[in-house]
């Protein structure tokens, strides 16, 4: 009696836990779930703990100190999003773009594709506003980063592995132990940054600026 009791109470958690997986929760009108359409939103200071939103469009959101840490945010389209001050310790944010809006290329006479200016706002465009976001240990790994503002942003441990960080700002950054191998770092600046063991192996730093940055043992 009592092991068929036991099978009944797992069973009813089995159906509970797989009820609770397939009814995603709505923050402020948004669906968190991966491949969700959620854009325009104030979700500013919300725990979004682990939350799953993988490949997902969630530009032009207000995601300042929000709680992310740990979210599942691969390939997400983040462009745009306010992101300042957010604790993303640990997420994933592989392939995410988080850059602004670039023009598209057109095509000329021989119908050859004429690059734009990227992004489209340039020069005046900051790109991702990042300002002081915590990316502790994050996975940056293709992310687009280009003109993006990370000033006293915290990057310690994350892998920013082949990420475009071109004309990046990253004054006061502290990215002690970051992956920045084959990382395009291009007129970034990281004036007074915190390199300490970072490892740049196969980076580009054509023109960057390290006035001042910490690169021990980089």
């Amino acid at each position: 009696m009592r092991s068929l009791l036991r099978v009944a109470i797992v069973a009813v958690s089995a159906c509970v836990l797989l009820s609770g997986v397939a009814q995603a929760r709505t923050v402020k009108g948004c669906k968190i779930k991966h491949h969700t359409s959620c854009h325009h939103k104030n979700l500013n200071g919300r725990d979004l703990r682990g939350a799953v939103l993988h490949h997902s469009v969630l530009h032009n959101m207000d995601l300042r100190h929000a709680n992310l840490r740990g979210a599942d945010l691969r390939y997400a389209d983040l462009r745009k999003t306010d992101l300042r001050g957010a604790d993303l310790t640990g997420a994933n944010l592989k392939g995410a773009k988080l850059h602004h809006y670039t023009a598209k290329a057109k095509k000329g006479r021989a119908g050859i594709a004429q690059a734009q200016a990227a992004p489209s706002c340039n020069p005046n465009c900051s790109g991702a506003d990042l300002r002081g976001a915590n990316f502790t240990g994050a996975n940056l790994t293709g992310a687009n980063l280009a003109y993006a503002n990370l000033l006293g942003t915290q990057l310690a441990g994350a892998n920013l592995t082949g990420a475009n960080l071109t004309n990046a700002d990253l004054g006061g950054a502290n990215l002690t132990e970051a992956n920045l191998s084959r990382t395009n770092l291009t007129y970034a600046s990281f004036v007074s940054a915190n390199l300490t063991n970072a490892n740049l192996t196969s980076a580009n730093l054509s023109y960057a600026w390290l006035v001042s940055a910490n690169l021990t043992y980089a």
